[in-house]
């Protein structure tokens, strides 16, 4: 496979002023598929997406597409007089992961990898942006929002503080993503919420440390936290209705103690999933309640803080029942209801914002396709390249029709 030809993309899409053969338009699927491996190579993390934004806005205004640039890139693409307009979203940053894999476009930037697709992502929205200023189609607006920093939930929101919906309104927004372990180009979604809100919380014990063969004179804060980690357990088994889709993780205990030094201080971090606010919530008021009643059991002071990162994501019923539409219109296998996912998704603030729908596209059943997001030697399946292209396509057709001549 030919590394990813950055000047005859420039020269199809007019970047250069020289006028493309005819036989190199439009973009193929080897074009496609040698983008997605140039931004695998060159993976950046979240707010930190520098050349990969450069390569984004180059790319759009290439197709003609009005270009702004900011948190993320916003390319606004125009057909017809319709007065419509819907935000297709995709994701552009990597993990803090050693890539594992033994492909030919493994991460050149050691210690940071494209574990989760977004690569795939962003070259599928990139294809759909040329293949529909080519071909229009359409009556009225389409906003591609390239996104950064979906991983750590503050990328969307950055997106809406800098004004993007008053300056490229829309009135419904989509997002896809793929899942490994799905057959190829299957489409899942399903309306009401699809993922869950992620919150972290962090407990803080202070009691009096001492000496390892006293105990009796202080007040050892490791087993305060041991008795809160086994209390907060109890959140999901009997405080919570049978079925509620809550995970509550307590994932780091640290303390302040040593070989023969009781802690007098200790912290408990952990992570909180759930499917509605209400849950979420309730977990926050229990979790406080119980670790403070603990700590004033045994006389020594807990602080509880609880940060939500990721709201959950709620698909609204009418785009999604359009993406179902555009699914089966391409013949692609669809799963209209399918059970929620347990990750989160950035997505969800702009879902919050106007109606949307966060799809699933399955990226295969063999081989690194097939492996967890966030592995070390997964891949994004490229096969789903040119199915993401015209999906988006069909969407954008169905939801701006043009207008009979």
């Amino acid at each position: 496979m030919t590394s990813f030809d950055e000047r005859r993309v420039a020269v199809i899409c007019g970047v250069t002023g020289v006028t493309a053969p005819t036989d190199e338009l439009p973009l193929n699927d080897h074009d496609l598929t040698d983008l997605r491996h140039r931004l695998h190579r060159a993976p950046e993390l979240g707010f930190a997406e520098h050349e990969t934004k450069a390569l984004v806005a180059r790319m759009l205004r290439g197709f003609g597409l009005d270009v702004t640039e900011g948190a993320g890139v916003v390319g606004v693409l125009r057909r017809g007089a319709g007065n419509r307009a819907v935000g297709l979203r995709a994701d552009m940053d990597a993990l803090p992961i050693h890539e594992t894999s033994t492909h030919g476009h493994v991460s050149q930037n050691p210690g940071v990898m494209h574990a989760c697709g977004h690569d795939g992502h962003t070259t599928m929205l990139l294809a759909a942006a040329e293949k529909l200023a080519r071909e229009g189609g359409f009556d009225g607006t389409v906003v591609f929002l390239f996104q950064p920093n979906e991983e750590h939930g503050l990328g969307a929101q950055a997106m809406l503080a800098e004004g993007v919906l008053e300056q490229f309104p829309f009135e419904e927004v989509y997002a896809i993503h793929n899942l490994p372990g799905a057959p190829v180009g299957q489409v899942s979604t399903r309306a009401g919420q699809i993922c869950a809100s992620e919150s972290l919380f962090e407990i803080e014990i202070n009691g009096q440390g001492g000496h390892a063969s006293m105990p009796h004179v202080g007040r050892d804060a490791i087993t305060v936290g041991a008795e809160i980690a086994q209390a907060l357990q109890t959140i999901v088994a009997r405080k919570l209705a049978p079925g509620a889709g809550v995970v509550v993780s307590v994932t780091e205990f640290l303390t302040d103690g040593q070989r023969n030094v009781l802690p007098g201080r200790a912290v408990l971090k952990g992570d909180v999933r759930a499917r509605v606010p209400e849950d979420r919530e309730a977990v926050d008021r229990l979790m406080r309640q119980m670790a403070e009643g603990i700590g004033a059991a045994h006389g020594v002071s807990v602080a509880t803080r609880f940060d939500t990162e990721f709201i959950e994501t709620i698909n609204a019923a009418a785009p999604t029942q359009a993406v179902i539409a555009a699914a089966q219109a391409q013949g692609l296998e669809t799963v209209g209801d399918r059970e929620p996912m347990s990750f989160s998704e950035d997505f969800a603030h702009f879902a919050a914002a106007v109606p949307g729908c966060f799809l699933l596209l399955g990226n295969g059943t063999e081989g690194a396709q097939a492996q967890p997001l966030h592995a070390s030697d997964y891949d994004f399946n490229d096969a789903l390249l040119p199915i993401g292209r015209d999906f988006w396509a069909q969407l954008v057709r169905d939801r701006l029709p043009a207008k009979a001549r």
